[in-house]
């Protein structure tokens, strides 16, 4: 019942770290996995003396990124030093963007809502180091915290959503959406599990009807799509309970226990003016010219969004068929690959390719961007052709296509191979017929006798009895006309 008198509001702030050869400013490698403390050097570690030069690869990723979530990008932002003492910020402050950022005023459309998300701003700065409590390799460290500097000046881009948000659902659905742009564009890997995307949750919740926000908590670093949805959904219950019982939220960051599903807290929320906040004065003004933000304009792919429109629209697939052909961009290439090399059925193309393709790369772990090596498009078309042009039955067709996979066989050749054409041959089917009506007289009878629904039973039977070879729309009709023929029991 509280959840009925309660609402939640929630925005997120997401972290990408953008794929560029080196750092935001310094030519340090930026690579994830290498031995600690190694991809460093004065400028990232922050001695006296060390000036920053901005990475312009990395403005471009950040602005093709800006426009791809719809944000208007600044022709002027500004460096910012945002001080602060944590033993993972080598020089005592974060070169980022505070009052003048990159780009402002986005709009994410949401995959599986029917609602968008506002972006509040999209700003670069650089990352921190990562500190770690326990040893490499598992052991504890009583007391004791390790450091590695190498992500220290790792290129960044925050995002902030608006608090537009009200689910767990949502908040999940806005995340999974952004990394699919993140994917199309190119601008990140998006691996959570490395880091390169880093999600965190402001949650509060308010009675149904108010307009003014409750106070908030932000949940920190939360590393995967469910773990968002979980921590969101146990911190709306814990501030319901809360309010419930008389007691108040305090403004806090709290962290993810994952293992027990909880919150807890880590730290008082600090607001801007902690962190003293003033422009770097080593770094100028960051202009991105007119020019310069249309040639970025023209890169842009098409949209996962975009995408799904079209795919309805010109092969006239479901939304839902659309929405999972554009999880990945490089499936929905390769859809189109098929469908462009046989035009006859893209509804049949989608289904083997949603269903049989993707089965076989989750069986075999393999990357949905080398399915094209694996298996080319045409030669999944070939496959479907032969089902839609009787030669081979479907349960047949997975035979094949498990077959020619990898294997650089044509799907008609492994169809003669394996001896998996589809019998047609009227006489050859009469004959499995007839067997069929012997060996099961009782079932035969209780379909003459108005059973009719065991016809299905014997198709089936006689499709057992051909190994699943026998065209089944011959096998039905000859079934059909054989059991006429039969004379009926007398009364």
């Amino acid at each position: 019942m509280s959840h009925d008198v309660y609402e939640a509001v929630i925005g997120l702030e997401v972290h990408v770290q953008l794929l560029t050869e080196t750092k935001m400013f310094c030519r340090c490698p930026n690579r994830f996995g290498a031995a600690p403390n190694t991809l460093v050097c004065p400028v990232c570690l922050g001695y006296p003396g060390t000036l920053p030069v901005p990475n312009g690869r990395a403005v471009d990723l950040a602005v093709k990124l800006a426009l791809a979530v719809g944000c208007t990008v600044r022709e002027t932002s500004i460096f910012a030093r945002k001080n602060y003492f944590y033993p993972d910020l080598p020089k005592g402050y974060q070169i980022s963007q505070f009052d003048r950022p990159l780009a402002e005023d986005g709009l994410l459309p949401l995959t599986f809502q029917d609602k968008a998300v506002r972006i509040e701003r999209l700003h670069l700065e650089e990352d921190a180091g990562k500190l770690l409590h326990e040893a490499p390799g598992g052991g504890a460290l009583p007391g004791q915290s390790l450091v590695d500097y190498n992500r220290c000046g790792v290129p960044l881009v925050e995002i902030v959503s608006r608090p537009d948000m009200s689910s767990a659902a949502e908040a999940q659905d806005y995340l999974q959406t952004l990394h699919q742009v993140l994917l199309y564009t190119g601008t990140s890997t998006g691996n959570m599990e490395e880091g390169s995307l880093r999600c965190d949750a402001n949650v509060s919740v308010r009675k149904r009807g108010e307009t003014r926000l409750g106070t908030k908590t932000e949940v920190k670093n939360v590393n995967s799509f469910r773990n968002v949805g979980r921590a969101i959904e146990f911190e709306i219950s814990r501030q319901i309970e809360l309010l419930e019982a008389g007691g108040r939220v305090v403004q806090e960051t709290r962290s993810f226990d994952a293992d027990l599903g909880k919150t807890r807290v880590m730290r008082t929320k600090e607001e801007a003016h902690d962190y003293r906040y003033f422009p770097d004065p080593d770094l100028p003004p960051l202009v991105v010219a007119a020019e310069r933000l249309e040639v970025l304009r023209l890169q842009l792919p098409e949209l996962p969004w975009q995408r799904r429109s079209r795919l309805v629209e010109q092969y006239s697939l479901s939304p839902a068929d659309a929405q999972v052909l554009t999880g990945d961009r490089e499936l929905a290439d390769y859809f189109e690959a098929a469908a462009a090399a046989y035009r006859s059925n893209p509804k049949g193309i989608a289904n083997w390719v949603q269903g049989e393709v993707l089965r076989m790369l989750k069986e075999r772990r393999a990357d949905v961007a080398n399915i094209a090596d694996t298996l080319p498009p045409a030669r999944l078309a070939a496959l479907v052709a032969l089902i839609d042009a009787g030669r081979i039955s479907h349960s047949a067709g997975k035979e094949v296509l498990a077959a020619v996979w990898d294997s650089g066989e044509e799907p008609a050749a492994a169809m003669d191979r394996l001896g998996l054409g589809q019998v047609s041959d009227t006489s050859q089917i009469e004959s499995w017929i007839d067997e069929v009506i012997r060996e099961n007289p009782g079932q035969v009878a209780q379909y003459r006798g108005g059973k009719a629904q065991l016809l299905g039973f014997l198709v089936g039977q006689v499709m057992k009895r051909s190994g699943g070879r026998a065209e089944p729309k011959s096998v039905q009709q000859l079934l059909r006309q054989a059991l006429e023929r039969e004379p009926m029991p007398s009364a």
